[in-house]
């Protein structure tokens, strides 16, 4: 099992491909490959992003807390 740190550090790697991605899309005409490349590195972000919380709540001892 990762450690939450290695996915955090994972996570500002993603963060950081995903702007420069961002910076690079033209504002018209838009490729499908490009589009792809941003998409697939999203959902890799999103996944991280579940795995550092499932962790985070496992040392929670399974509460979970809601703000209102």
């Amino acid at each position: 099992m990762e450690n939450i740190d290695d996915l955090k550090k994972r996570l500002e790697v993603l963060g950081d491909k995903i702007r420069e991605v961002k910076k690079r899309l033209p504002a018209h005409s838009v490729k499908p490959h490009q589009l792809m490349s941003l998409f697939e590195l999203e959902d890799e972000y999103d996944d991280v992003l579940l795995k550092i919380r499932k962790i985070k709540q496992g040392q929670q001892g399974g509460r979970t807390t809601t703000t209102t």
